[in-house]
């Protein structure tokens, strides 16, 4: 058959063949542009909430910021830089040849980045519930895995906004995957390094924390929980009631703060978001980036050589009366720097971070107004994490001591209060960071002892109220003149015994007397303690520091948290 041409002698089969072949053959824009528009079509996408969204619907129903929201809140403004913005699932439409723009897109329900928190840069991860609840299936995981160990390459703080499950799984990802898999947690090696080389962890549980949302939220060195809306357990009410068969749980029944911030679970409680922001900077404000610095001094405005007469006045002559130790603390650190940490749980202790004329200090107390200030188990366990935190953070501990010893009765055996002593123990002797003691009251027991003499030699005062020994005088002469009292209550005259034996054992146990002995070094005036605590301070900072930090460098010293 005969090729038809047009009146130019050209066959347009030809030419339109040409015409696609050359097409082909168009080179893309050399700048790019193509490829920088489907990102920016992509963040647009990621940065935009779809208010006809299910997820996004039931996160405001909750009372809840949406992710970007809390990130907005949480950093100063116009510093956070996200990493693996358009990481998540595209799908995509075909432009051309060789060209296609994204037709719809699902980001990654974990949102990472960098940015700054009082002008202090930090890593962050967050988890975006409205996506999958915050599962595996609706996550990237290698992206999760990635900040974790750039955390320790940067030596950054991270901060970790949990709402869900934190990449934790759900059965649809077997569904996806066409098969099931051994539930590893490879970003957890990564954390434990974190938290032993002092990479300040700092969580926020703004939503229900489930599985390993909860553990990793548990893991950090601080964390803090959003009374309004924040929850954590291992598993959800609908899996317990299979379990368990325990109905008509919620999520605050199940594992709200009256409970994980009364247990020690979490450390604190916040009443809604933006305290919980509040909080986290704080204590980001005492610690440094890793353990190879020294933490942040700040300059001071509060005189060193600030007398406070009124703790001549503060402990009762009568040991058996009660006192608020917190006022001796904000008496005789810099004015409002005391941040306490688990003021809900182990109420027998009280500790926290504050400052002395300017350097972070760990702040460790017995509370006299529980218990008669007897440490039992919750209290052992709130003074061990906090040694822990101190020690891998390079953080000075300044003590106020006034304990009678380990609580004592049927609810401290039950409670393990002597194993849970023993932990806290291990970790005063274990742990390298200096300690100052000032011995305000009671030292006695066995308590009293490790809480002493953790440090050699000790470095500590002594208030004129201080009393010590092996036991309390209450129960402790019952004990010791046991016999004695006996043939005394056959004659009749117990109680005018007991009141001599008392009385000649409290001239005897006159701190002046064990100062005359060198028992104790020095008993000062107790309105004289801020400043001796803060050149105390000052010494470990100037002179003390650069030998750790060297130690902690070589490897002679290895905190574990």
């Amino acid at each position: 058959m005969a090729r038809k041409h047009d009146k130019t002698g050209t066959n347009p089969e030809a030419a339109a063949q040409r015409l696609r072949q050359l097409s082909t053959h168009i080179p893309e824009a050399a700048d790019y542009s193509d490829v920088l528009s489907q990102i920016t079509t992509l963040r647009s996408l990621a940065a935009t909430p779809d208010p006809q969204n299910r997820g996004y619907i039931r996160q405001k129903q909750a009372g809840k910021l949406w992710v970007r929201e809390r990130i907005d809140l949480l950093f100063d403004p116009g510093t956070f830089s996200e990493i693996g913005s358009i990481s998540g699932t595209v799908t995509w439409r075909k432009s051309g040849p060789r060209q296609e723009m994204p037709e719809s897109f699902v980001p990654s329900n974990n949102i990472q980045g960098t940015g700054k928190l009082s002008g202090r840069q930090v890593l962050l991860t967050a988890d975006d519930f409205s996506i999958r609840g915050g599962h595996a299936d609706g996550s990237t995981f290698t992206k999760t895995i990635y900040l974790e160990k750039l955390a320790i390459a940067l030596k950054l703080p991270v901060v970790k906004l949990v709402d869900g499950s934190s990449g934790g799984g759900s059965v649809t990802t077997i569904k996806k995957a066409g098969w099931s898999y051994l539930p590893y947690v490879p970003s957890y090696q990564y954390v434990v390094q974190q938290l032993n080389m002092g990479i300040p962890n700092l969580g926020a549980v703004v939503g229900p924390a489930i599985g390993l949302g909860a553990a990793r939220v548990v893991s950090c060195h601080f964390s803090v929980m959003a009374a309004d809306i924040g929850s954590l357990f291992n598993a959800g009410p609908k899996v317990v009631e299979g379990a368990t068969f325990e109905e008509g749980l919620d999520f605050q029944s199940l594992g709200g703060p009256m409970i994980h911030c009364t247990n020690g679970t979490i450390d604190n409680i916040a009443a809604n978001e933006a305290e919980c922001y509040e909080q986290l900077r704080t204590v980001l404000g005492y610690l440094p980036n890793s353990g190879s610095d020294a933490p942040p001094v700040k300059p001071c405005d509060d005189p060193t050589t600030r007398e406070e007469i009124s703790l001549r006045r503060i402990i009762p002559r009568r040991q058996a009366r009660m006192y608020n130790p917190r006022t001796i603390i904000t008496a005789i650190v810099d004015r409002n720097s005391w941040f306490e940490i688990g003021a809900y749980w182990g109420k027998t202790a009280i500790g926290g971070l504050a400052r002395l004329d300017g350097h972070p200090v760990g702040i460790i107390t017995l509370n006299c107004e529980v218990n008669g200030g007897a440490l039992d188990a919750g209290g052992s366990q709130k003074l061990t994490r906090l040694l822990k935190l101190c020690d891998v953070m390079n953080l000075p501990v300044l003590q106020f001591i006034d304990v009678p010893g380990y609580a004592i009765g049927t609810v401290a055996e039950r409670t393990a209060t002597m194993r849970w002593g023993v932990e806290l123990a291990k970790t005063y002797f274990s742990t390298t960071m200096p300690i100052f003691n000032v011995i305000t009251r009671r030292a006695f027991g066995v308590a009293g002892g490790i809480m002493l003499g953790a440090r050699d030699p000790v470095m500590q005062v002594a208030w004129p109220s201080g009393q010590w020994g092996s036991l309390p005088l209450d129960g402790g002469i019952e004990v010791g003149h046991r016999h004695e009292l006996r043939e005394a209550e056959k004659e009749g005259n117990k109680t005018e015994r007991y009141k001599e034996l008392e009385d000649e054992y409290i001239r005897l146990m006159n701190p002046v007397r064990t100062a005359n002995a060198f028992g104790v070094e020095e008993i000062i005036d107790p309105k004289n303690t801020r400043s001796i605590c803060c050149a105390w301070a000052k010494h470990v900072y100037e002179a003390l520091m650069s030998d750790r930090l060297a130690d902690r460098a070589c490897g002679r010293i290895r905190p574990v948290f």
